[in-house]
């Protein structure tokens, strides 16, 4: 009969305590104890070895007891966290009372081989500081002084919690390298990223690691990054629920509004780079089209410029908060309009997306979906999508703030006569914003280009511009020459 098989999360944890074991000596974030359980200096050790954890770029840092400090042998001991009370209150209690920002450390009392040992787990600093009793703390060799008291390692760890972001967190810990493979689309990786795929699995895993996709773990396993599900995973569902519920959805509706029936609904199932194509194509597919006729000849177009559909969806997917949690990014077409929405507040405000240079939160995220060509290196997503609607003669893009939401709409050909004054006035401000950031001047002879306003009717296109004047959105771009044209207000 076999013997009964061990846990993952068990195995994962002996496998870490022989690594830490094999280190030469404690670092500042790792702690060897025997049987020393003062709880004022546990406390103390948490706020330390997390602030210390996250100044050495490692995702935790651990005391353990029960390992002899001079040699690292396991020699067991008598401490019970479990038990253990203080002031009258459970210890793990008491602590947690006593940390700010509020962390997630946990004790794990185990067997390893024959002797008792107990693992305290402490994740690193993530958003400021940790504290104890109000104090922040440092590890500085065997001591462990007030952060306070070394300025230069308070400025340091205060860099590295600055760019702390949400791609850095791990997905999946503790895989051999065949589940690892078997959970990521890495032919896509190798593919868009125009790099050949190694002959070997050690050349797959550096190249993983060097993109932040994978990283090792202890006993010789790996870990996925956030960063590494999210683009490539086969399937999401494989994954916790705060990746899993970042699947793009897609919504077809027959009529204008969310009562009207469902037409096509797809949940999206692989991570973003690998189903991009997908996800696109299957879009463009159901995409009605609008006859057009031009100079010579009638041409059939798609009712919404699908270069405009694929850099929307790129910036969605970008430029989300991936820290809010049940929600992903959402794409809805109804009969007169396409609605790309994404969780999180805007970086910029929408009226300066066009032309404000590009921020995201997932930076990590943004440089390899530029590196694979889904988006644009220097911003530029943003023109081609009002360039687009131009080019259509379709109403302006809206760009607009809802809750702690973004939404882009596009909306179907109408004429010029057909739009909102509202509309009218938001596409004179593109069009001299895109005009602005092309080194040229709207004029009323490219407004009337743009709403296809027949030169005979120029007026119209007058009073459009009076109106966005009124309304502060564009400026003379010479006072003195009125000919001159017109720059957005920003300019």
């Amino acid at each position: 009969m076999s013997a009964p098989s061990i846990p993952v999360t068990d195995a994962r944890v002996l496998a870490l305590i022989s690594d830490l074991r094999a280190l030469p000596a404690e670092t500042s974030w790792v702690e060897f104890k025997e049987n020393k359980a003062d709880p004022q200096m546990i406390g103390k050790l948490v706020s330390a070895l997390s602030n210390s954890a996250r100044l050495a770029d490692q995702h935790f840092a651990y005391v353990l007891w029960g390992v002899r400090d001079s040699d690292h042998s396991a020699v067991g001991t008598s401490f019970e966290p479990s038990s253990q009370k203080e002031q009258g209150q459970p210890l793990e209690l008491w602590l947690a009372q006593r940390l700010q920002p509020s962390i997630a450390f946990c004790f794990k009392a185990l067997d390893y081989h024959g002797k008792k040992l107990v693992l305290l787990e402490i994740p690193a600093a993530a958003a400021s500081p940790v504290e104890f009793d109000r104090t922040a703390f440092i590890r500085i060799g065997e001591a462990t002084p007030r952060l306070a008291d070394h300025p230069e390692r308070l400025r340091a760890l205060w860099a590295k919690l600055q760019p702390y972001v949400w791609e850095t967190g791990l997905a999946a810990q503790f895989l051999t390298g065949d589940e690892v493979l078997a959970r990521l689309d890495y032919a896509s990786y190798f593919d868009l990223t125009g790099q050949p795929l190694p002959d070997n699995r050690a050349g797959i895993f550096d190249k993983l690691s060097a993109d932040q996709l994978v990283q090792a773990d202890v006993g010789g396993h790996w870990n996925i990054t956030h960063l590494g599900a999210i683009l490539f995973a086969k399937q999401l569902s494989d994954f916790p629920p705060n990746i899993a519920r970042k699947a793009v959805r897609f919504v077809a509706y027959a009529g204008f509004n969310r009562a009207d029936k469902v037409m096509h609904r797809r949940d999206g199932k692989e991570g973003y780079a690998n189903g991009f194509h997908g996800l696109i194509d299957y879009i463009d597919g159901l995409l009605p089209h609008n006859e057009h006729i031009g100079l010579a000849f009638r041409e059939v177009r798609p009712l919404y410029p699908v270069i405009a559909i694929r850099e929307l969806i790129a910036n969605a997917l970008i430029h989300q908060d991936m820290t809010i949690t049940g929600t992903g990014p959402l794409i809805e077409m109804f009969r007169d309009r396409l609605e790309i929405t994404n969780p999180g507040q805007p970086l910029v405000s929408p009226d300066r997306f066009l032309d404000s240079p590009p921020r995201s939160r997932n930076e990590a995220l943004a440089s390899l979906m530029r590196r694979m060509r889904f988006c644009e290196e220097q911003g530029t997503g943003i023109d081609k999508v009002i360039d687009a609607a131009e080019l259509h003669q379709l109403p302006p893009p809206d760009f607009r703030r809802e809750g702690d939401a973004v939404r882009t709409i596009l909306f179907a050909p109408r004429r010029f006569t057909k739009m909102t004054q509202d509309e009218r006035v938001r596409a004179c401000y593109q069009h001299a914003a895109l005009k602005y950031v092309s080194g040229q001047r709207m004029k009323n002879s490219t407004l009337c280009e743009r709403f296809g306003i027949p030169s005979q009717n120029a007026a119209q296109a007058s009073a459009v511009i009076r109106q966005a004047l009124q309304a502060n959105l564009i400026r003379p771009a010479d006072p003195e020459h009125p000919r001159a044209g017109y720059v957005p207000f920003w300019a």
